[in-house]
């Protein structure tokens, strides 16, 4: 692979990070402007964002889009992925932005990757490395420091946004260890989309958004259809294409801009003030990617 393909490669993977980030800032616009709740946004998102996904998917490659179908054990984990990973993965952060910010709850979300080494070290019942437990001493710093800005007892950030947003991570944890057999086996793009289908449509009979009470005027039409065309299709196969120029490993470090992003976007667009404890604490936490990545 010639160096313009690893550089767009780069590009590509980080664009997939600053458009998922983009996203977050929507959602958080439509809940804190134009009073939505994630009880009704995630379940239309992730079924609207299943069928557009589903249906790239078969114009690209129409022999994989129901292969998975045809295995009994593959039904089974694809059916518990769409449930248990990606409708609560999604649900549980977009609840953590309507309590806080899209910057705060993408940061938070972002101890999963701590919480996967955590896991697969007890799996393995291998001792974490130095760097490990450095990773894991500078997470829960960070969200020390995010909660509480340093003086143990004086909780700023809201006992709701600090749960969904732990939450969120643990549920990153799940989507991410979850499917490994089946992306192997049919790739990310028909998992994606039947995950999201499958999530969408048990939180559509969970909450029954067609029966809240929700104007949709053009602000909210363009702000989802921002969350879904921009911030899920387009983000995601930028990424796709970005991780098969540069490679998984190197792809998932540039995706991590998507906190970043998603911070700078709450910053600019939504005017959310952080403080320096604020910005030590997603130092702390960021930094663990790194940390992770180069093991």
């Amino acid at each position: 692979m010639n160096d313009r393909d690893k550089i767009k490669g780069m590009l590509l993977t980080l664009m997939g990070g600053c458009l998922w980030g983009f996203s977050g800032t929507c959602g958080q616009y439509l809940m804190q402007n134009k009073g939505l709740t994630s009880d009704w946004l995630v379940p239309i998102r992730l079924t609207i964002a299943g069928l557009f996904l589903l249906l790239l998917c078969y114009g690209k490659q129409k022999k994989t889009v129901f292969a998975v179908w045809r295995s009994p054990r593959d039904r089974l984990e694809l059916l518990s992925f769409g449930i248990f990973g990606m409708s609560m993965c999604q649900y549980t952060y977009f609840t953590a932005i309507g309590a806080s910010n899209a910057g705060t709850a993408t940061v938070l979300q972002y101890i999963g990757p701590v919480l996967i080494m955590i896991y697969i070290s007890l799996r393995t019942l291998k001792l974490p490395s130095l760097r490990e437990i450095l990773a894991i001493v500078l997470a829960v710093l960070g969200t020390f420091l995010l909660a509480t800005h340093g003086r143990p007892g004086n909780m700023v950030l809201s006992k709701k946004a600090l749960f969904w947003g732990l939450a969120s991570a643990v549920a990153l944890a799940v989507y991410t260890v979850g499917p490994g057999r089946l992306l192997k086996r049919y790739g990310a793009l028909p998992v994606t989309g039947w995950g999201m289908l499958i999530g969408g449509i048990m939180l559509d009979i969970l909450f029954m958004p067609w029966q809240m009470a929700v104007t949709i005027d053009l602000q909210v039409a363009v702000g989802m259809a921002a969350i879904i065309l921009i911030g899920t299709i387009v983000a995601f196969s930028c990424y796709m294409e970005g991780i098969r120029l540069t490679g998984p490993k190197k792809g998932s470090l540039y995706a991590s801009i998507e906190p970043v992003s998603a911070t700078v976007f709450s910053v600019v667009w939504m005017h959310v003030a952080f403080g320096r404890w604020d910005l030590l604490g997603f130092a702390c936490i960021l930094s663990t990617i790194s940390l992770l990545a180069a093991k």
